[in-house]
């Protein structure tokens, strides 16, 4: 086994103050099991704008308490250095309902409250958008939520909200992780007693009933007909709240998944606890066909993103996050009242919001991927220029509803779904009808996403050769497509908005539509996505041109990928 490798792994053994986590780096010590420990600590978690996730496991690449420990002592130096005055305003502290997260939760409050820090903590497992809610509406410097989101079970996260309750954004992102980086071993970070700690108070009911009551006061009034409601929050943790606020709307029917009802960490009905991934949401619609459900709702397990299906005539259809989006945006923008309304959405997402702001006379603005750049960019244009931020989507099925939580939100995105559907049918209308109405009124665009997964650090570099590709030479043509311009991310983000700054993303803007390329953020692959658009003359050509749209989308996705040198025959 190379030493250096040994003496790094019995370094962090020595720092580590969690036995079991010790004890398995030696065991891979003493198997000699290089592989494995390289996994484990060549290198660290690199905290980004996302935080940190990774799998829960030992040493400085995976999720532990000697990760949340440091990151947390990181994270209370730079708000230290920030504004000494950060310390009184406090940090709340969250969690989901992961198999690690309460433990991870305990360590980020104790090492808070040792570095003279007031916390604020949710005891219990709770959504992602009521953590940062709280930290709003309490004026707290920062806020901490222990969540993978839809990860599968086997990970766990740290992710951090600052300026205006949103998520970080560049350079803070890199300060934080300077200052983590300068925190000695875990073992000697100072830690407190959390039971009798006075900087310790924890969150109760009073929050909840908060965010619920300005959650009922931001929705436009709707007439129409109570809705029968499917609801799941995949063993997630959005059930109380969800199914509180239906309540509150004037739902009466609501049925959840019983055996999706409450937190589990393991997952045990679904393969991948994300509503996206096929099968996920079956036991939903299973429940639906028995209770001839109007409308299913979905949580993803922290609850911050909202999926949606709705009877067909055959059964139920999933919507997409691009449906999701331009129904909710059609919706809200219908219902504003300000003078100058925003709406936001990432830039891989559908461009068919643009026409539908210009329809209601609002600002349609495009972001990086990622909901941070989504609120950057709300609060700088309604700081800046006036705007009323109303509504903001991305296509991974997170939305969010006005102003109540400075990040994507599937509970409030629930409720705004539910009324849409409610006034869809008070017009004696379903929700396709409104699909198809704002597809002859914009043009049908049809969206679809190609992913090639290639794992390790091979994998590593073959993405980053075919988007290197890219540098040296563009398409002409996608698939009988002619590419029109390119835009690349990568470069001149001098001449762009803060949320248009540089991005490993490339576009190429084609004569009807458009293609775009990017690295995952969190996992091992490469994301194609293509939009293209049609004119429809009547509701009866619709099915027929978006089978065709659909056909067309995955051959000019498979030639972009094609011409950037991946293998097309284990693409999923």
């Amino acid at each position: 086994m190379d030493d250096e490798l040994r003496q790094r792994a019995i370094a962090w053994i020595a720092g580590d103050p969690d036995p079991e986590m010790r004890a398995a780096l030696e065991t891979l010590l003493a198997d000699e099991d290089e592989a494995a420990l390289r996994a484990a600590i060549d290198g660290v978690l690199e905290f980004g704008t996302a935080g940190i996730r990774g799998v829960v496991g030992p040493g400085p690449l995976r999720m532990n308490r000697a990760v949340v420990i440091r990151t947390t002592r990181g994270l209370a130096d730079f708000l230290d250095r920030d504004d000494p005055n950060h310390a009184k305003r406090g940090v709340v502290v969250g969690f989901d309902g992961r198999r690690d997260s309460a433990a991870f939760a305990d360590d980020t409050v104790a090492v808070l409250a040792a570095a003279g820090f007031v916390v604020h903590f949710f005891p219990t497992p709770q959504p992602t958008p009521l953590v940062a809610y709280a930290q709003r509406v309490l004026g707290a410097a920062a806020a901490v939520v222990i969540t993978a989101s839809h990860n599968p079970p086997e990970y766990n996260g740290y992710k951090v909200y600052f300026t205006g309750a949103a998520q970080i954004v560049p350079p803070v992102d890199a300060a934080i992780a300077s200052a983590i980086e300068a925190v000695g071993p875990a073992k000697d970070v100072p830690y407190a007693d959390t039971a009798n700690d006075e900087h310790v108070r924890r969150l109760g009911g009073d929050v909840l009933d908060r965010y619920l009551a300005e959650l009922a006061a931001a929705r436009p009034v709707v007439e129409g007909p109570d809705r029968r409601i499917v609801y799941t929050p995949l063993h997630g943790v959005g059930g109380p709240l969800v199914t509180r606020a239906l309540a509150a709307g004037g739902y009466s029917s609501v049925h959840v998944v019983a055996e999706q009802a409450e937190p589990d960490g393991e997952f045990p009905t679904v393969d991948f606890p994300n509503p996206e991934e096929p099968g996920a949401m079956d036991a939903a619609l299973e429940l639906a066909r028995e209770v001839s459900a109007d409308l299913v709702l979905a949580n993803d397990p922290d609850a911050d993103r909202i999926a949606a299906a709705v009877p067909d005539g055959r059964g139920y259809r999933l919507l997409t996050g691009n449906e999701i989006g331009v129904l909710l945006a059609d919706h809200l923008l219908r219902h504003a009242d300000a003078d100058r309304p925003l709406v936001v959405a990432s830039i891989v997402s559908t461009p068919m919001l643009a026409s539908i702001a210009e329809h209601y006379g609002a600002r349609a603005e495009f972001t990086l991927t990622g909901f941070k750049w989504i609120c950057a960019a709300a609060r700088e244009l309604e700081r800046a220029e006036g705007y009323r931020f109303v509504y903001g989507f991305e296509e991974a099925l997170g939305s969010s509803v006005g102003t109540v939580v400075r990040d994507k939100d599937g509970i409030g995105a629930a409720v705004a779904f539910a009324d849409l559907a409610r006034q869809l049918a008070g017009d004696g209308h379903q929700v396709l009808d409104r699909l198809d109405e704002l597809a002859l009124t914009h043009g049908l665009w049809v969206s679809d996403q190609l992913a090639i997964t290639r794992p390790g650090v091979q994998g590593r570099k073959e993405i980053d050769d075919a988007m290197a590709v890219l540098e040296r030479t563009t398409p002409t043509e996608l698939a009988g497509h002619p590419v029109e311009s390119v835009t690349d991310y990568r470069v001149d983000a001098d001449a762009r908005p803060a949320w248009l700054g540089e991005h490993d993303l490339v576009e190429l803007q084609l004569t009807d539509g458009r293609a775009m390329i990017r690295p995952s953020g969190t996992e091992p692959k490469c994301k194609i996505y293509v939009d293209l658009r049609t004119s429809i003359g009547a509701l009866d050509e619709i099915h027929d041109a978006h089978r065709e749209l659909r056909d067309e989308t995955r051959e000019v996705a498979r030639a972009l990928a094609q011409f950037v040198g991946f293998e097309t025959n284990d693409m999923a």
